[in-house]
């Protein structure tokens, strides 16, 4: 019986392990009292939606290449509204200005807020690990936020586009918890 018990924890190890290993590492989150699902999902729906990427993210390639490789996986991993994303700034400067900031590896005091106004600042890349601040924008004011990173071994790497997966499902979450209350406390 002992032995049984024993085999199966080792399948059961054996078959986690990976998914274990694959999974990208959310860090905290934040959003403001302002941010509403709606709000983006107009904002980007059937539209083309800016990226701005600061900084590289896999230093060991070339900018310019990593940031054309990382947009398939961003799109592959898109939220629900029928977005397109982008690295082109908008022609005119729209109204309220929405977009996703992406740090790669910031610096430990690097806020939101600053991010949204234009400041970067970085920490040493730490090699083979994907690390980025995403910021949901509004104008100069974050609506959302958060950190992930994960082991990559290039910009086509299958756990960036997962680490893009869950990123996005915190950065334009629709829980009903985040949803304004238009007046109506429940507590």
């Amino acid at each position: 019986m002992r032995y049984a018990h024993r085999i199966v924890a080792a399948v059961t190890a054996a078959i986690a392990l990976p998914a274990i290993a694959c999974a990208a590492t959310i860090g905290g989150y934040w959003y403001a009292p302002q941010y509403d699902y709606t709000d983006f999902w107009v904002a980007a729906d059937n539209k083309p939606f800016q990226v701005i990427l600061e900084g590289n993210p896999l230093p060991n390639f070339p900018y310019d290449e990593v940031a054309q490789r990382i947009l398939p996986a961003m799109q592959a991993a898109k939220p629900r509204p029928n977005l397109t994303f982008t690295y082109n700034k908008p022609s005119e400067d729209p109204r309220p200005y929405y977009r996703l900031v992406l740090v790669a590896d910031p610096a430990n005091d690097l806020g939101g807020e600053r991010v949204c106004q234009g400041v970067k600042r970085f920490k040493p890349a730490t090699p083979g690990v994907f690390n980025v601040f995403a910021v949901y924008c509004r104008n100069d004011m974050p609506m959302s936020l958060t950190t992930a990173w994960t082991p990559a071994n290039g910009p086509d790497d299958p756990r960036i586009q997962q680490l893009f997966r869950e990123l996005f499902m915190v950065v334009f979450t629709d829980s009903l918890a985040q949803r304004p209350q238009n007046g109506f406390d429940r507590r």
